[in-house]
């Protein structure tokens, strides 16, 4: 599942080539993909056809777009992306054929490049294999952790350690009272936002935390250690383009991110751990793996 850098390369990607624009038609080639917009598919298409994207926005996993009609000063809505495990949002000029699981097709109104002077892409596409993903209309409401207005359905997620307004004490003092492993925090999206299991392993492995440390016994010194080791893994997978294993995870363009080249544990069982030498273990967690060092992060 796309993590934090997956979302923001896509994030930004939209951001550059479609804020600004009227969507001007609406098609829905696969109504799952409209199953959280409870009012139904032509509703959907009734209230979203007119509306210009005024913005990118993103909270660790979660994307949207703010939008408003013509006659309005700000955005009082926003399309709520959910890109589940396969989801992509890709541009796309009209002449080129359709991907075989694009789901749904937004029409934009023209617009040209401000560098090269070009006309852009025409189409917003949602492509989405395994159709876990998709979209709803979503109102804003204020933000439970302020700064702007969130979807309605994102309000509960944490902020993310890449936002500005992001507390290491805070988020030191809910680790202390959550009272579980360090791991099942960080993948906790109501206390710390947009990690999954990747980077979940490669901030442990950075901070040298084992997996299963308990929370109620971590020191304010060591939620630093992991506040900052998550912060440089994630601006390196942006650097990176994010992490891709498959065709699955691409930005606005299609391509793949190559962070995976990077990893220092997830995904490396049995292999030498870059610092030290010793093999990286793999352990079964909630259904999943974790991988880590055993010498680098032992079990206190």
């Amino acid at each position: 599942m796309p993590e934090l850098p997956e979302v923001e390369v896509v994030r930004r990607g939209v951001a550059n080539w479609v804020v600004g624009r009227t969507i001007e038609h609406v098609t829905v080639n696969d109504e799952r993909s409209l199953r959280r917009h409870v009012a139904g598919p032509q509703d959907f298409m009734d209230r979203v056809t007119g509306l210009t994207v005024t913005d990118a926005q993103r909270r660790g996993k979660f994307l949207w777009l703010p939008v408003r009609t013509s006659d309005e000063t700000e955005a009082s809505r926003a399309l709520l992306v959910h890109l589940g495990m396969s989801g992509q949002l890709l541009v796309a000029s009209n002449g080129q054929p359709a991907p075989r699981h694009e789901r749904l097709r937004f029409e934009l109104s023209s617009a040209v490049s401000d560098e090269t002077g070009e006309s852009l892409p025409e189409q917003l596409r949602f492509v989405d294999q395994r159709i876990f993903g998709g979209m709803l209309l979503d109102p804003l409401v204020p933000s439970p952790q302020g700064g702007d207005p969130v979807p309605e359905h994102a309000a509960h997620i944490a902020l993310d350690p890449l936002d500005p307004a992001f507390d290491p004490a805070v988020f030191h003092a809910s680790l202390r009272r959550k009272k579980t492993g360090i791991k099942r925090a960080l993948l906790d999206q109501g206390l710390i936002s947009g990690i999954g299991n990747i980077y979940a392993d490669e901030t442990l492995w950075a901070a040298q935390v084992h997996w299963a440390t308990r929370t109620e016994t971590i020191s304010a010194a060591t939620t630093e250690r992991l506040v900052q080791a998550c912060k440089d893994v994630m601006r390196r997978a942006l650097d990176a383009g994010g992490t891709s294993f498959d065709s699955l995870y691409v930005n606005v363009n299609g391509e793949s991110g190559y962070f995976a080249r990077s990893l220092n544990a997830y995904g490396r069982a049995g292999e030498p751990c870059d610092r030290c030498g010793a093999p990286i273990e793999r352990v079964k967690f909630m259904n999943r793996s974790s991988y880590f060092c055993p010498e680098c992060q032992r079990q206190q």
